[in-house]
């Protein structure tokens, strides 16, 4: 195993503890769009994962972990990959999830959910996910959750929701865009990465 894996499983460990909570929020999600199942992949992307992808920082301000790290033979590049690692591992679990129960709410609904349907709303979700993330893991990273938790959570959201809201998006016009959408959200995600290698560290 990596190194960034490595840290990868130790932020699994860190959030594990809080697991009850994220379970809740995700089952409530899916009571609230049971009946609209298209929906609940896109939402879970972009309310629920990112929420998942931050824990270890809010458990890092929570217990000093940073200051741990710091002293540590661990090179800060390794934290900052493991970081964004988590998050994709978070991104993934989440929407693998949803994708199944989508597909079994909608054939109870008898709602015809096709491959493609079921492929754009993934890449929807990539985007939406990537935008959200690549604001917010910088300015936790420069700042610390205790700073910077009300800005870094509620900016990108609603950006991306006055975005989604002025495009009027549609499955159709988002097929349009697929490869476009999910080379976007690597480019974002990659961008984000750079960025924050450069952000100081938090000041205590």
């Amino acid at each position: 195993m990596t190194a960034v894996a490595r840290m990868a499983v130790l932020h699994l460990r860190t959030v594990a503890p809080y697991r009850t909570q994220g379970l809740l929020v995700f089952g409530l999600m899916v009571l609230v769009l049971a009946r609209n199942p298209v929906g609940l992949v896109p939402a879970l992307a972009l309310l629920l994962a990112p929420l998942v992808a931050v824990h270890p920082f809010v458990v890092a301000d929570k217990t000093g972990l940073e200051t741990l790290y710091a002293v540590l033979p661990v090179p800060r590049r390794t934290v900052l990959l493991g970081h964004y690692a988590w998050a994709l591992a978070s991104f993934l679990a989440t929407v693998t999830t949803g994708s199944a129960l989508t597909v079994l709410l909608a054939q109870a609904d008898g709602v015809p959910l096709s491959g493609r349907t079921l492929i754009t709303l993934l890449t929807l979700s990539w985007a939406l996910f990537t935008v959200n993330i690549a604001i917010q893991f910088p300015l936790l990273i420069r700042f610390g959750y205790a700073r910077i938790s009300v800005l870094g959570t509620t900016l990108p959201l609603a950006l991306i929701m006055l975005t989604v809201f002025r495009l009027h998006l549609t499955i159709a016009s988002i097929q349009v865009w697929l490869p476009l959408l999910w080379a976007a959200g690597a480019a974002a995600i990659v961008t984000s990465a750079a960025l924050a290698a450069h952000a100081p560290r938090p000041q205590a």
